[in-house]
């Protein structure tokens, strides 16, 4: 059996991203993300079409966003964004979040191992913000996931 945490850490975005279960280990092609993002962090408002998304908050205060409906999590609470469903996130607390966020399929690890960077040091990145030409490849990534990216980021 292969060790289900060898994969190094990544940069993914502004946040920090281990892929814990990876999706070819398994006949179900369950994978298991852990993350760590900073304050006010927060994708474009997207639709996985091919993936449930499941949150599990381990730290912070993160406000969901699912279907056009507002939900505050915090440790220890769990929500499920259903495929084909708008969603997105903002984190809440000052001192950043962690989660675990668990999909079937494979797309949405695929997707962060193809815009991800290796970390190279401990901790989150250095904060930037994307230049055209990174949105358009993490579109372009995105669409070869079957994620649609349909709006802004979450405003704090």
């Amino acid at each position: 059996m292969q060790n289900q945490t060898q994969d190094p850490a990544l940069w993914f975005m502004n946040t920090r991203v281990k892929i814990v279960v990876p999706a070819s280990i398994g006949d179900d092609r369950i994978s298991v993300l852990k993350h760590w993002a900073p304050f006010q962090d927060s994708p474009p408002l997207h639709i996985h079409d091919s993936e449930d998304e499941v949150f599990h908050v381990l730290s912070g205060r993160i406000r969901f966003s699912v279907d056009d409906r507002s939900v505050i999590l915090e440790a220890g609470d769990i929500l499920m964004a259903p495929k084909g469903i708008p969603h997105s996130y903002i984190v809440e607390s000052q001192e950043g979040a962690q989660w675990i966020t668990v999909t079937t399929g494979g797309d949405f690890e695929a997707m962060v191992r193809e815009t991800a960077r290796p970390a190279t040091a401990a901790g989150l990145p250095e904060a930037a913000h994307p230049t055209p030409e990174m949105i358009a490849a993490v579109d372009a990534a995105c669409a070869r996931s079957r994620i649609r990216l349909v709006g802004a980021p979450l405003a704090a």
